[in-house]
């Protein structure tokens, strides 16, 4: 199982942008980071995720 925002999750073989929209995730709001590297939003339908991947979800939010 991957590691993502530091849980285990069942997400093995979901695609990145898969996984955000099954999570809740708002992909024009946020920046994946795989195995210590940025994965480029053009790449989430193609990147998998992989039992062993470290993802973190870094979300944008506004104020002021």
């Amino acid at each position: 199982m991957a590691k993502i925002n530091g849980e285990t999750v069942e997400a093995d073989g979901m695609t990145v942008e898969a996984y955000l929209e099954s999570a809740g995730f708002d992909p024009a709001r946020v920046v994946v980071e795989r195995n210590l590297e940025i994965v480029p939003k053009s790449e989430y339908a193609e990147t998998v995720i992989l039992a062993e991947d470290l993802l973190e979800i870094l979300c944008f939010v506004g104020g002021g």
